[in-house]
């Protein structure tokens, strides 16, 4: 099955992940002017209200980017919902998303028939993150329109699957899009995403460290300066597994070898209790290890294509020998 049009404008195939607090429309519309899917949290626009302000931004600002440039158009964008019973927001913000007719909404921690309809209804696509083939069955069951799988080593809430065997398990019987996420910071990343089956690349902790991210300084030279044994993987912060930055555990007084449990009935995604998480708890990836400098993120974004492009070369030399 060939991609949803929606993505024929992309420059390389991968998706900037929604980083909760993180990602901003400044961020969204660099990712998307530089040729890739930038997304965000509709629950990062706060009051709910701000929301309306930030899609109208995006939009005009892509608009305008299309007019001057008809050569190099924009990549879409697309808003993350957090569809659980903690998020009290979800009629309003996909209320907003329909005004703007947002052309892919990435629904998470939730799978629901209507808001698959609503989305299509207005022309737009549903991905849906999954960490496990069963919930990707009952994502597709339910009219999502593709799969993010999150493996193992992706930042933030993540499954423990290995990349090879999520993606081959869903591709097995699903021939839509699917995204896979997981330790993807490198343009040969990319490619191997896709060797495996995967249509894109879902990239989110290299972004952290751009210029644009709402990130502050130490958080951004924590993923510059991290590698992947600088992740703790817990549900202790949220009631779901995710993964952590190792030192701003410890410097929240906390034992990252020695965390309790979390516990669902304690998930909170709007409350300030959800903010100090990740405010003060800064999640990550594994693939940390390649992110070098903090950099803008449309520089990061050609960084990668070229990585990218000369893997694709490489690999066409090695099956000429």
């Amino acid at each position: 099955m060939s991609l949803p049009a929606v993505f024929s404008k992309l420059r390389l195939p991968a998706i900037g992940a929604p980083l909760f607090i993180v990602s901003n429309p400044e961020l969204v519309i660099a990712q998307c002017k530089a040729g890739i899917v930038g997304s965000f949290p509709a629950l990062n626009a706060r009051p709910q209200s701000l929301l309306d302000e930030w899609l109208h931004q995006i939009t005009e600002e892509l608009a305008a980017w299309d007019r001057a440039n008809p050569d190099r158009p924009a990549a879409p964008f697309a808003v993350n919902q957090i569809v659980h019973r903690s998020n009290d927001r979800l009629e309003q913000d996909m209320a907003t998303c329909a005004k703007w007719r947002v052309p892919i909404v990435i629904t998470s921690l939730g799978a629901i028939p209507e808001i698959n309809q609503a989305t299509q209804g207005w022309g737009g696509i549903t991905l849906h993150d999954v960490i496990s083939d069963r919930f990707a069955r009952k994502a597709v069951e339910k009219g999502a329109t593709g799969i993010i799988a999150v493996a193992a080593g992706a930042g933030g809430h993540a499954g423990t699957l290995s990349p090879f065997a999520l993606v081959q398990e869903i591709r097995e019987w699903f021939d839509g899009p699917i995204a896979l996420s997981g330790a993807i910071a490198t343009g040969r990343a990319i490619l191997a995403a896709q060797a495996m089956g995967a249509d894109l690349a879902y990239i989110g902790s290299p972004f952290i460290a751009t210029e644009e991210a709402n990130a502050g300084a130490e958080y951004k030279e924590g993923i510059v300066g991290g590698r992947a044994a600088d992740i703790v993987y817990s549900s202790f912060f949220t009631g779901v597994h995710g993964n952590y930055l190792r030192a701003s555990i410890a410097a929240s007084g906390l034992d990252p070898d020695n965390l309790p449990q979390g516990d669902l009935k304690t998930m909170n995604f709007g409350g300030e209790g959800a903010k100090k998480a990740w405010r003060d708890i800064w999640g990550s990836g594994q693939g940390i290890g390649a992110v070098t400098r903090v950099q803008a993120a449309g520089a990061l974004v050609a960084e990668l294509a070229g990585q990218y492009e000369a893997a694709k070369a490489e690999l066409k030399a090695k099956a000429r020998l």
